[in-house]
């Protein structure tokens, strides 16, 4: 393990990781009653240093994880309203002829920030989803020929609707594939729906400010720190297993590409560090399974209008795809757990 005092400021030990990771949710909590694994999975995404697209019924707290995060983890907040007359250039900035010098002056859109909410992302046409992809995927802008740097962290959570709702665009299998996770909150239970209702009279105004856990330099050492979690061969060849199936599936037209693979392990490690692990079990694999991979299967036409969707094609292969055999590394971590989460211990 990397001693907690290593000379180098950027590197974080793992413990320090989890427990501010750990920090961040119970923070994030105050404001999302009861949704901890939604939010951890979100977390995850993150920390993996993905893009999150969180799609469900609208009045969920979407919009209001994305906030939360932001507020927590001390990133500079931006938020774009897609609707269906918005243009490519007012999510990334445009050129604005300024008369006073007598030159164009670039006026930076909302994608410069340390948290982009793209709020309801399947509300505009394609052509400005794609406004998103090169900054998603290459974390710059380019307008005019000139190419923009956006800040580190940067990161976007989008909110979608589902798509059966009135005015929704289908996102582009490209676009959907930039996003590492998809994750949905789903309705409250009737004691957490009454939490809420209590926590706001209590409140007694709309907005709620949470604090600040970490800094943006802090989360970038977080990132960093996740690149040491340890991957068996046997883990990481569960999540090729897991993706190859996805393409072989019958209901399938088009399964995961190995960046759904890849997504697998980066969100995996990341969970299990949230968890207090330096080391990833098939068990973390699985709980990250349906939000990285979901997205990037595409089921046969045919079948569109049954019940066949891309999650439950996920989970039939989580119960046939074969697990592999506990390592050595995780009968010691099991034997030295002492609580819901393995050890840090080397």
């Amino acid at each position: 393990m990397t001693n907690p005092s290593d000379p180098d400021a950027g590197v974080l030990d793992l413990g320090r990781v989890s427990d501010l990771s750990n920090a961040v949710l119970t923070e994030v909590e105050r404001a999302i009653v009861g949704k901890r694994e939604p939010l951890r999975l979100v977390l995850a995404g993150v920390l993996a240093g993905g893009h999150v697209l969180m799609e469900d019924f609208p009045g969920l707290g979407k919009t209001l994880a994305a906030r939360s995060f932001a507020q927590t983890l001390g990133l500079t907040f931006k938020r774009a309203q897609f609707t269906p007359d918005l243009l490519p250039g007012d999510i990334t900035g445009s050129f604005i002829f300024d008369q006073r010098t007598g030159d164009f002056e670039f006026r930076h859109g909302p994608i410069f920030a340390g948290l982009l909410l793209a709020d309801e992302i399947n509300r505009t046409p394609p052509k400005t989803q794609a406004a998103l992809l090169e900054a998603m995927q290459e974390k710059q802008v380019t307008v005019e020929g000139r190419t923009f740097p956006l800040p580190r962290p940067f990161h976007v959570l989008a909110t979608a609707n589902p798509v059966e709702y009135e005015g929704t665009y289908p996102l582009p299998e490209a676009q959907l594939d930039r996003f590492l996770m998809r994750v949905s909150f789903g309705y409250p239970s009737v004691d957490e729906e009454w939490q809420i209702l209590a926590n706001r009279m209590a409140r007694q105004q709309e907005e709620q400010t949470l604090n600040a856990i970490v800094t943006p330099s802090e989360l970038l050492a977080m990132q960093a720190a996740v690149e040491r979690v340890v991957v068996d061969e046997s883990v990481g060849r569960y999540c090729v297993a897991l993706t190859a199936a996805t393409r072989t599936h019958s209901d399938v037209l088009m399964g995961a590409s190995p960046r759904g693979a890849l997504g697998l392990l980066l969100c995996s490690r990341a969970y299990a560090i949230i968890g207090g692990r330096d080391y990833v079990t098939p068990e973390d694999v699985k709980a990250v399974a349906k939000p990285v991979l979901a997205h990037r299967v595409t089921v046969k036409p045919e079948l569109w209008m049954s019940d066949v969707s891309g999650s439950n094609v996920v989970t039939r292969l989580l119960r046939s795809v074969p697990t592999p055999a506990p390592t050595q590394r995780e009968h010691r971590g099991a034997a030295s757990m002492t609580g819901p989460t393995g050890s840090l211990e080397a």
